[in-house]
């Protein structure tokens, strides 16, 4: 709120100084008002943007770890399938069916750790994408404030020019 009322004093303050009477001043006034009102409502929008992504980085955090308990369920049960079969049709867990359930056991472990980079970059981009959004909301902030000096300026040279003829 502090932005709106500087704003709004600011522009005030200028066309007082620049002697543009009560008129001038209400003119100004309501010039930075709105000024200021808009560069706060773009900066506002810009750390909402931020923080809904940043609260979207944190839900598939927690998804990707409830899809990987899944998957380690899943396989474990396969794996205790395997064994329970094995054991049923006579079968050692030595030699070929050992080296087939490692071999196994490796490819999923791999799977896993793709899988795991995977949702870690999908976080990290939408963290990178908070990050973008309140900057993106600081420029436009930015931005506005100075197109509303230039506003201001470009009033008061048209005022001045005008009064001088």
């Amino acid at each position: 709120m502090a932005w709106v009322i500087t704003a709004a004093v600011v522009g005030g303050t200028a066309a007082a100084t620049a002697g543009f009477g009560a008129a001038g001043i209400a003119v100004g006034a309501t010039l930075g008002l709105s000024t200021g009102l808009s560069a706060r409502s773009q900066y506002i929008a810009g750390k909402t943007q931020e923080i809904e992504l940043k609260r979207q980085a944190e839900q598939e955090k927690l998804a990707a770890q409830s899809r990987e308990i899944q998957r380690r369920q899943e396989l474990n049960r396969a794996l205790a399938a395997n064994i329970a079969a094995q054991a049923q049709a006579g079968i050692a867990g030595e030699g070929t069916p050992a080296s087939l359930a490692l071999a196994s056991a490796k490819q999923a472990g791999l799977s896993e750790a793709t899988i795991s980079l995977s949702d870690k970059l999908r976080q990290a981009q939408l963290r990178r994408q908070a990050a973008s959004a309140r900057q993106a909301g600081y420029l436009q902030a930015g931005s506005t404030l100075l197109s509303g000096a230039m506003q201001g300026i470009s009033l008061a040279s048209g005022a001045k020019s005008s009064g001088e003829t």
